[in-house]
């Protein structure tokens, strides 16, 4: 896997490693329920709901890698471009800037 100098250089990297539509579609819903977690969370007063925060959200994105994308996630050799990479690319999905 390349090195990047900033996100600006990652983020078509992280765009081409989602190029599968169902991949990007698991990650949006994994992103989904990541913030219906982190709401019911704060609604409910419940932290504990916290534990369930990233098992959706990698639970999910990481089914779309090894099952539709059959490639590896960049989590584990970039986690925090990864990270910022997944709500970038759900804010473009929202904006349809990315194709679902």
């Amino acid at each position: 896997m390349p090195s990047f100098a900033n996100f600006r250089a990652f983020y078509p990297y992280y765009l081409s490693e989602h190029a599968n539509r169902y991949c990007r579609r698991m990650h949006f819903v994994g992103s989904t329920l990541v913030l219906v977690v982190v709401a019911l969370a704060c609604a409910s007063g419940n932290m504990n709901w916290l534990w369930f925060a990233p098992v959706a959200g990698y639970g999910f994105a990481w089914i779309g890698h090894f099952v539709f994308e059959k490639n590896r996630p960049a989590t584990f050799k970039h986690p925090l471009y990864s990270l910022a990479g997944d709500w970038v690319m759900y804010a473009d999905i929202l904006r349809g800037r990315v194709k679902l």
